[in-house]
């Protein structure tokens, strides 16, 4: 099983992913959402010029973000900065959208935004559209601003079926977030048309429990909290998504929006939810991380069961374990490779062990 990083776009992110790329982990990515994290381009940009192996990935972007030309542009012009090893995960912009206070597109705009990229970024022209008016596209770009020789590889964030079956059409591999039921992967794989050449990415956090640690306790939440707490922010923000949770988990609901002083139905409150998203949870909020969706959601365990889960993921075609350390990011990193290639790690060029 490969496993990669996740990280809120920032212009530090360099130093991860030099540290990342020492580690031995296959990916590094940085998350798309411009209201509460910084430009991934602008992020990965400086990553690239400081690595040369990992690949580096934008989780994701989407038609809702940019124009398809704007879109095609910035990857072409990182795939020039790190040939052949950029990631573009592309989506609705679930997310991205809802922190505008707006809703995602499509599954149809999402097909013809990733058809348009794949095409651009390979060279070709597309059919580019504004009201009525259609004109044919490409790059005119002359020189080495932009590569459209070397591959980018393709992804499409799914969580069901349609999302699944365009990541099948367009050849594209897939990426979803906090999901860890092997027969929820078996049914993505299905819908997609099989396991996909350009990969599955699972995207969660990981936290290994010390010998007699609480599975609960305040640093298992500190660890794996903001995931959940990204899940309780959509569902606080959609309430048909907050239906079906258990009680538990809609009293959480409950006290989160009382908390952030806002309610289900305001027009503002994607204000009040999502500053600090996907960030480390504030210790106030321990209290909304129940134990169900640190279950579902997040693999939190001894360095035994957490191997086992992997590789059940593994089996049922997650071909690589994006994980976002929030914590003491650096020293998680070096955790997550301890775990992974079941041996200490020591910190790269000073022989010391963690």
């Amino acid at each position: 099983m490969r496993t990669g990083i996740v990280v809120a776009a920032h212009p530090g992110v360099a130093e991860s992913a030099v540290l990342a790329e020492e580690l031995g982990f296959s990916s590094f990515w940085v998350y798309d959402t411009p209201m509460v994290h910084g430009d991934p381009f602008v992020a990965l940009s400086s990553c690239a010029r400081v690595t040369s192996r990992i690949k580096l990935g934008i989780g994701v972007t989407s038609p809702a973000l940019r124009s398809a030309p704007a879109a095609a542009s910035g990857f072409a012009s990182l795939n020039a900065l790190a040939p052949g090893r950029i990631v573009c995960g592309v989506g609705t912009g679930n997310t991205a959208r809802r922190t505008l206070g707006m809703p995602p597109t499509t599954t149809a705009e999402l097909e013809a935004f990733t058809v348009a990229l794949q095409r651009l970024c390979a060279g070709y022209p597309v059919d580019y559209r504004e009201g009525d008016r259609v004109r044919d596209v490409r790059f005119l770009h002359s020189g080495q601003a932009v590569n459209t020789a070397d591959p980018i590889d393709f992804v499409v964030a799914a969580l069901g079926s349609k999302a699944a079956a365009v990541a099948g059409r367009r050849d594209a591999g897939l990426v979803s977030f906090g999901l860890l039921d092997p027969a929820a992967w078996r049914a993505l794989h299905a819908a997609r048309g099989g396991t996909p050449r350009a990969g599955s990415y699972l995207m969660t956090a990981l936290h290994v429990l010390d010998d007699g640690a609480d599975p609960y306790g305040d640093s298992a939440r500190d660890a794996v909290g903001h995931v959940v707490l990204s899940l309780l922010a959509f569902a606080a923000d959609t309430p048909s998504v907050a239906s079906g949770l258990g009680a538990e988990e809609r009293d959480a609901v409950r006290r989160l929006l009382d908390r952030r002083g806002t309610t289900a139905t305001a027009p503002d409150r994607y204000t009040k939810l999502y500053p600090g998203y996907l960030d480390r949870i504030v210790p106030s909020d321990r209290d909304l991380i129940t134990p169900s969706l640190m279950d579902t959601l997040t693999l939190v365990g001894t360095p035994d069961d957490l191997r086992s889960r992997i590789a059940a993921l593994g089996e049922a075609g997650v071909g690589e374990i994006v994980i976002q350390p929030v914590v003491d990011p650096l020293e998680e990193m070096a955790v997550i490779a301890g775990l992974i290639n079941g041996a200490p790690v020591t910190w790269p060029g000073s022989g010391r062990p963690l």
